[in-house]
C-alpha cells in the first residue's frame, strides 16, 4: 500500500485521542507514526500486538540506546523504524533490511541535508523542519528517482503538507490537526485532501478510476470517486463513489448490499484508488454476483460456501456434524495431513491438498475465523526479521520418517496400520454415511477357531517404535528443561497459551470449586460408596506366621509416601477418574496426592476435578496432559513434586510414557498397569432386554473411535438379535457423540455362541475391560470367570454405575491385559514389608539348611554369617 503522509499517534492515547479521528478511521489510510522511548517500550509491542494487521506503523526509535530492541520491534511488525546514523550502521551489519529503515536527520539547512544522505540507499527523514522552502528546495535538487523522504513539521500546516505532497514527499501530520468531517470542522485538515494531494486524474471530468477488492484483493469490480466521495466514505466508514450522472453514490442504500471500509489507497502512478471492503449481501454488482466479473473462485468460493453452510447444514448433515463436531473434524485434518504427506505425484500432491485445504477451512470458519484472518497472520510472518531454525520438532521428524518410508528400511504401508481416528471400510471409506449403525455379526459354528480369534483383536495401535519417537523427546525436554518445557507443551497442545504456571496448589480457593448443588452432591455420594468399598480393603492387622519353633515371618503394609494421578481430558470432563484414583489414595493414608490433568484453553481446570482433589486432601493439580505430564511426575520439575508411583488411564502417549519412566532406573518410579482404549464385553442371553444390551453397548462405544464392544448372544434367533440391532441403531444416533459411537461400531463385533460355556470360553480369551452379564442366573456364572477388570451382574447393573457411584473402582486393565493385572484397588497404593525374627532355638532349627544351601550355590558369605552364629553357641 502506497502512503502518501502518515498520521502521528501518541501511544498512550492512540486508542481514545482526545482530538482527531479515532484509531479505526486511522486504519482506513492505514498509516501511523510514533515516537517510542525506553520509558514507552512495552507500551509499543503492546501496541503492535493489538494492532498488527489493522494498520501500518512506523516508529521513531532514535531515543533507544538498544538495537536489539529495535529488532524485536521490527520482528513484531513495525512496518519501519526511524533511526540515528549509529542505529543504522548497526541494523545493517545485523543484515535488518535497508527497505524497513529510515535514516532520520535535522534536516535545517542544506548541508546538513546533503551530508546526512550522502552515500546511502535508505529513506531519509527530516523531523521538526521550519523552513518548508528549504525541503522543497532540496527535494527538487534530490530529483524523484530517489529512496522516500518524509518530514515533519515545526508548525504543521495543510499547506506545508501539500507543498512537499506535491514534490511526492510524505508528510507526517499530528492526529489532532486531522478531520475526516471538513464540513463540521472546516478548521482541520481534511484526511481526504492530503490523501489525495499528490493524485492526478486522467478522465477530463477529474474523476479517479477506482478498484473496489475485497480483503483477499479479488476484484469486484470498477466505479470512481473524488475528493466528497472519499471523505464521505471516510466519514462514514462504508463504500461510497462518484457517479458519473447523479452524484454520490452510497453503495447499497437501496439494496442493502452495503460495503464496510476497510482501507483506501492509490496505486504506484497515484492516478487510480483502491478501496478495500467488506461486502454484505449478495454481492457487488447489480447483477447480485459476487463480482462484476462473476462469482468467487478457488478459496474465496470455498470460504463463501462454508460460510453459508455453517448456516443451513441440515441437523446431523455430514457438513453439520463437521462444524459442531470438533474431534471429527480435527481426525480429518490429523487424516488429510498424513495423507498429503505420503502423496508423491503432482496430481496426488495437489489433490491431497485441496482436501486438506478444505477441511483447514471449514474449522476456521466454524471458529470464526476467515481467509483475511489467516492471510493478516501471514502478512505478520513476512516481516519478521528473527530467524529460528528450521528443523522440525524430533515428534513430527520422527512421524515424517515413518510416512516417508524410510524407518529402518520399512515402507510406511509395512508399518503398523494406525487406529483411525476417522473409521474407514470398503463400503464406506469416510465411516460417515448416514447408514445403520451395526456390528458385524458372526456365528462361531460356522466360522473357524482362528477366524474368531482374529474377529477379537483389538484396533491396532501406533506401533512402540513410532509411539516413543513421539514421547522420548518430550520426556527429555521435561527431565531437563523443567517447567519451561512443561509449559511449551501444554501451551501448544492444551492451547492454554495464557498459563505461566504448571502447578495449582492447595489449599485452592473457593472459587475454583464453584458447582450446581446438584454436582456436589452426586459426588459426594459417589465419594462415599468408593471410600467405603476401598476401606474394606484395609488389612486388619499384620500378618505373623511361625514357619517353625523360633523363626517368625511377618508381613505388614506401609502407604506408597508420594502418588501422582492421571486424570484425562480431552473429549470428556472425568471427575469420576479423580475419584477412583484420589479415594483410594487417600484412604491408604498416601503423603503426597498430586493430581495431573490438562487444562482447559484459558488456563483452568475443570471445577469437578478442584472439588475432588479438595476433598482427597491434594497437595496440587498439574496443569499438563500427556507424555509432559507424566515426565512432570515421574522426574519431578522446578514446581512439580516428583511421585514414587503414576496411577490412571490415558492415550497410547500417556501409556508409553509411564511405560517408559517405570524402565528408566533414574526415574525411580513405578506405575498401576498398562493400558489402552475403552472395551466392554456383554454377554445376553434370551432373558435379556433388548434396550439394556444396547445401552451398556453404548456407554463404552461413546468413550472414543478406538474403543470396542464385543456381544456374545447366547443362543439367539434372528429376531432376538435383530431386536438389540434396532435399539442400538436407534439409541446411537440419539447420542450427541453419535460420530464417535459410529467410529467403535466400525470394529466391534457380536459373536452368537450355543451355550454358557462357550461364551465364557470366549470371554475369557478377550479378558475384557468390562465384562457385563445379562444372564439367566447371572450370579453363578461369575464362578466361570478367569479374566475381567471388572464384572457387572444381572441386567439392573449397568456398566456406568462402576464408573461412577457404585464403590468398584473403574481404572481398569485394558486390551487383554486383564489377564495379568488387577484394576486399581487400595492394594495399588500399598507396599507390603516383610520381616523375619529368630530365636536361638529358631537359628538352631533352620542353620543347617541355610548353610547347605549357601554351598550349593557357593555364596561362602552368606553361610559363614549363619556358622559363626552358631559357633559362638559352641564357645
Amino acid at each position: 500500500m502506497t502512503s502518501t503522509f502518515l498520521t502521528s499517534i501518541d501511544l498512550a492515547s492512540y486508542a481514545n485521542p482526545s482530538s482527531g479521528p479515532d484509531f479505526n478511521a486511522l486504519g482506513l489510510v492505514g498509516h501511523v507514526f510514533t515516537k517510542v522511548d525506553p520509558a514507552a517500550i512495552d507500551n509499543a509491542f503492546l501496541y503492535l500486538q493489538r494492532t498488527i494487521g489493522l494498520v501500518s506503523t512506523y516508529f521513531d526509535v532514535t531515543s533507544l540506546a538498544s538495537v536489539d530492541e529495535i529488532v524485536s520491534l521490527l520482528d513484531s511488525g513495525a512496518s519501519k523504524v526511524f533511526v540515528t546514523r549509529p542505529q543504522l550502521d548497526q541494523l545493517v551489519s545485523a543484515n535488518i533490511s535497508q527497505e524497513r529503515l529510515v535514516l532520520a536527520m535535522p534536516g535545517n539547512t542544506r548541508d546538513e541535508v546533503i551530508n546526512a544522505i550522502a552515500g546511502t540507499a535508505v529513506d531519509v527523514y527530516s523531523h521538526q523542519v521550519h523552513d518548508v522552502e528549504l525541503v522543497e528546495a532540496w527535494l527538487k535538487e534530490y530529483g524523484t528517482d530517489r529512496p522516500e523522504v518524509y518530514a515533519s513539521f515545526l508548525e504543521p500546516s495543510l499547506d506545508s503538507a501539500l507543498r512537499i505532497s506535491r514534490l511526492s514527499a510524505i508528510p507526517i501530520l499530528p492526529v489532532n490537526l486531522l478531520t475526516v468531517d471538513p464540513k463540521a470542522q472546516p478548521e482541520l485538515i481534511s484526511v481526504a485532501k492530503i490523501l489525495l494531494a499528490n493524485a492526478t486524474s486522467d478522465r477530463p471530468d477529474g474523476l479517479f478510476t477506482t478498484l473496489v477488492a475485497d480483503e483477499r484483493g479479488v476484484a469486484l469490480g470498477l466505479v470512481y470517486s473524488n475528493e466528497e466521495s472519499v471523505s464521505e466514505s471516510l466519514r462514514t466508514g462504508r463504500g461510497v463513489y462518484q457517479s458519473r450522472k447523479r452524484g454520490l453514490w452510497y453503495k447499497g442504500e437501496s439494496s442493502g448490499d452495503v460495503q464496510e471500509l476497510v482501507s483506501i489507497s492509490l496505486d504506484c502512478d497515484h492516478d487510480c484508488l483502491r478501496f478495500i471492503v467488506k461486502q454484505k449481501g449478495r454481492g457487488f454488482c447489480h447483477l447480485a454476483t459476487a463480482t462484476c466479473f462473476g462469482q468467487y473462485r478457488g478459496l474465496s468460493r470455498l470460504q463463501q460456501t462454508l460460510q453459508e453452510r455453517k448456516e443451513s447444514a441440515p441437523e446431523g448433515s455430514y457438513t453439520a456434524r463437521l462444524f459442531n463436531d470438533s474431534k471429527l473434524l480435527n481426525a480429518k485434518i490429523i487424516e488429510e495431513a498424513n495423507e498429503l504427506c505420503e502423496a508423491n505425484t503432482k496430481s496426488e500432491t495437489a489433490f491431497e491438498a485441496a482436501d486438506l485445504i478444505y477441511f483447514t477451512l471449514t474449522k476456521c470458519v466454524a471458529a470464526g475465523v476467515t481467509l483475511e484472518d489467516v492471510e493478516r497472520n501471514l502478512d505478520a510472518k513476512s516481516v519478521k526479521v528473527k530467524r529460528r531454525r528450521g528443523d522440525a520438532k524430533p515428534q513430527y521428524t520422527s512421524q515424517a520418517v515413518v510416512a516417508g518410508g524410510q524407518s529402518n528400511g520399512n515402507t510406511a504401508k509395512e508399518a503398523v496400520k494406525e487406529a483411525a481416528s476417522v473409521p474407514k471400510s470398503q463400503s464406506d471409506q469416510a465411516g460417515l454415511q448416514a447408514g445403520r449403525i451395526q456390528m458385524k455379526r458372526y456365528i462361531t459354528s460356522e466360522q473357524s477357531p482362528q477366524t474368531i480369534e482374529a474377529v477379537l483383536q483389538r484396533p491396532s495401535q501406533k506401533s512402540g517404535e513410532q509411539i516413543m519417537g513421539i514421547v522420548r523427546p518430550i520426556i527429555d525436554a521435561v527431565k531437563s528443561r523443567g517447567d519451561a518445557a512443561l509449559l511449551e507443551y501444554t501451551q501448544k497442545f492444551d492451547k492454554a497459551t495464557s498459563l505461566s504456571s504448571p502447578v495449582l496448589h492447595a489449599p485452592f480457593h473457593p472459587s475454583l470449586m464453584q458447582l450446581p448443588p446438584e454436582t456436589i452432591k452426586a459426588i459426594d455420594i459417589s465419594f462415599e460408596n468408593i471410600r467405603k468399598f476401598h476401606a474394606a480393603q484395609k488389612e486388619d492387622k499384620p500378618l505373623s506366621v511361625e514357619t517353625m519353633p523360633g523363626v517368625v515371618c511377618s508381613r505388614f503394609s506401609r502407604a506408597i509416601e508420594r502418588v501422582g494421578l492421571y486424570v484425562p481430558g480431552g473429549t470428556a470432563v472425568l471427575p469420576s477418574t479423580a475419584m477412583m484414583l484420589g479415594v483410594p489414595a487417600m484412604v491408604a493414608g498416601c503423603k503426597k496426592i498430586v493430581i495431573a490433568s490438562p487444562p482447559r484453553p484459558d488456563g483452568s481446570i475443570t471445577p469437578e476435578i478442584v472439588y475432588v482433589a479438595h476433598k482427597v486432601g491434594a497437595e496440587s493439580i498439574l496443569l499438563a496432559g500427556g507424555a509432559q505430564a507424566v515426565a512432570a511426575l515421574a522426574y519431578g520439575t522446578e514446581s512439580v513434586s516428583k511421585v514414587d508411583k503414576i496411577l490412571g488411564p490415558g492415550n497410547q502417549f500417556v501409556t508409553a510414557a509411564k511405560m517408559f519412566v517405570s524402565n528408566d532406573t533414574s526415574a525411580g518410579v513405578s506405575i498401576d498397569m498398562p493400558a489402552g482404549p475403552s472395551e466392554v464385553l456383554v454377554i445376553a442371553d434370551a432373558s435379556a432386554n433388548p434396550a439394556f444390551v444396547a445401552s451398556d453397548l453404548l456407554s463404552q462405544a461413546e468413550h472414543g473411535v478406538d474403543s470396542q464392544v464385543i456381544l456374545i448372544a447366547v443362543d439367539l434367533t434372528q429376531g432376538q438379535l435383530g431386536a438389540i440391532e434396532d435399539e442400538l441403531h436407534a439409541q446411537a444416533n440419539a447420542l450427541p457423540r453419535v460420530d464417535i459411537v459410529r467410529g467403535a461400531i466400525e470394529h466391534s463385533v457380536t459373536l452368537v455362541v450355543k451355550d454358557i460355556v462357550e461364551a465364557m470360553r470366549l470371554s475369557n480369551l478377550y479378558a475384557p475391560e468390562h465384562l457385563i452379564l445379562q444372564v439367566q442366573n447371572a450370579e453363578g456364572v461369575v464362578a466361570l470367570v478367569e479374566n475381567a477388570g471388572s464384572v457387572f451382574i444381572g441386567e439392573w447393573t449397568p456398566e456406568s454405575v462402576g464408573d461412577y457411584s457404585a464403590g468398584v473402582n473403574h481404572s481398569l486393565p485394558t486390551y487383554g491385559y486383564a489377564k495379568q493385572y488387577s484394576g486399581v484397588n487400595l492394594g495399588s497404593y500399598i507396599k507390603h514389608i516383610t520381616s523375619s525374627q529368630l530365636t536361638l532355638e529358631g537359628l538352631r532349627n533352620v542353620g543347617g539348611a541355610v548353610m547347605q544351601l549357601a554351598k550349593v550355590e557357593e555364596l561362602e558369605a552368606h553361610r559363614r554369617a549363619v556358622g559363626i552364629r552358631l559357633g559362638e553357641l559352641y564357645y
